[in-house]
């Protein structure tokens, strides 16, 4: 496949020549129509080797131009199985969360039947792509000045060699007045519309608060037999403890956690009340409950290989991970347990109480796909929880 020449324009002025696919990418002179979710965004990258399809559908990833470090993407092609969409009513309603896709080689070649393209994926998501870039180049300067706001950009003519003077100086503009990552409330427009019983037959009963959820994390807690109650994020805590979930879970999800205020004080009226277990957004938005800070990361981590410790034992799992925001250690309240750290750069990767029966993660025990090493931090949830209902029933 031979597609046109497009363009990734970072905030700095930095310009990124590569071929576009998947869904047409806008003009220079179309960017005052364009939605803040589809081509322009925060550019991460991602160091996973496998795992496109699930990234491109984590709600987690709204608002972000994904780059994958793996040179070679597309190769097995996509299933709409393996989508971290929740199959149900959306108030943003593509497949694909992420705002575009930038890769070193797009594969064109077949894939397995039942399967579609990678290319014509994006197109069905109206997601735009630019292969045959120097994602080397770009991860670099990411990781030495940190995450631009950019777009990707079609030329004035299919064979363009460069961008003009012009359509730099206008894709400048429009990424000046773009919204940086930090004050961004993303989260609810991906919360689902209103509430939804799965499993009605399972127990105990799960109460899931969606600001952004991946769908294995309801599949999880499904097939470990639990009845799962998923509310949307704006849920008050008198609904959700009035129909008595056994056990709460706050789920992954995108923007500035420190923006959602409503739903931190909303987290404070449960706290104590039933088991909590927070997942990346979550446990950030535990951690603000608890009266702590979060913070901008330089980068982020974003991939399926990054090293946890266990600080009670010290053992260290191979992890997958997508935030660019921190838990701020120096804020948290002295009861409150550092249970897991990153064995990079040191960050907080999960903490807990266990007065007032609160786990969390900062990374994604229920990744899929990705290493299963910490899958066991959902069993240690639901026994929590299985030991409180039992408690309170004897």
């Amino acid at each position: 496949m031979k597609g046109e020449n497009g363009f990734l324009l970072t905030e700095e002025g930095n310009v990124f020549a590569g071929k576009l696919f998947g869904y047409p990418a806008p003009a220079a002179g179309e960017l005052e129509a364009l939605s803040h979710h589809r081509a322009a965004g925060e550019v991460v990258f991602n160091t996973g080797m496998c795992g496109y399809h699930e990234i491109l559908t984590d709600p987690s990833y709204t608002g972000q131009i994904v780059t994958m470090t793996y040179p070679l993407v597309g190769n097995y092609g996509c299933d709409e199985a393996w989508s971290e969409t929740l199959s149900s009513s959306r108030q943003e309603g593509y497949r694909v969360k992420a705002a575009g896709l930038v890769i070193r080689s797009l594969y064109t070649g077949p894939v397995p039947a039942g399967r579609m393209t990678l290319d014509t994926f994006l197109k069905q998501n109206h997601t735009p792509g630019l292969t045959e870039v120097d994602t080397r180049a770009l991860t670099i300067g990411i990781r030495d000045n940190g995450m631009p706001r950019g777009v990707i950009l079609k030329g004035g003519t299919p064979d363009a060699a460069a961008l003009t003077g012009e359509e730099r100086a206008a894709g400048l503009a429009f990424l000046k007045a773009f919204p940086e990552m930090t004050g961004r409330n993303l989260a609810r427009g991906q919360s689902t519309g209103q509430a939804e019983l799965h499993n009605q037959d399972g127990k105990p009963l799960v109460a899931l608060i969606d600001c952004g959820i991946k769908d294995n994390i309801r599949r999880l807690l499904v097939e470990a037999g639990c009845a799962v109650k998923v509310y949307p994020m704006d849920t008050p805590a008198a609904q959700v403890l009035g129909e008595d979930p056994a056990g709460i879970l706050v789920s992954n999800g995108p923007g500035d956690p420190a923006v959602l205020v409503d739903l931190v004080d909303n987290l404070k009226l449960m706290i104590g009340k039933r088991p909590l277990y927070g997942i990346c957004l979550g446990h950030q938005l535990l951690a603000l409950a608890l009266g702590g800070q979060t913070g901008k990361m330089k980068f982020g981590h974003h991939g399926v290989n990054n090293p946890v410790r266990d600080e009670r034992t010290g053992k260290v799992y191979v992890t997958s991970q997508n935030h660019g925001f921190e838990v701020l250690e120096s804020s948290l309240p002295s009861d409150v347990e550092v249970w897991f750290r990153n064995a990079n750069d040191g960050t907080i990767e999960g903490i807990r109480s266990d007065a007032r029966q609160l786990l969390t993660a900062q990374f994604h025990p229920e990744a899929a796909p990705g290493p299963e090493d910490t899958f066991w931090i959902f069993r240690e949830f639901l026994d929590l929880v299985k030991y409180t209902a039992s408690k309170e029933n004897a």
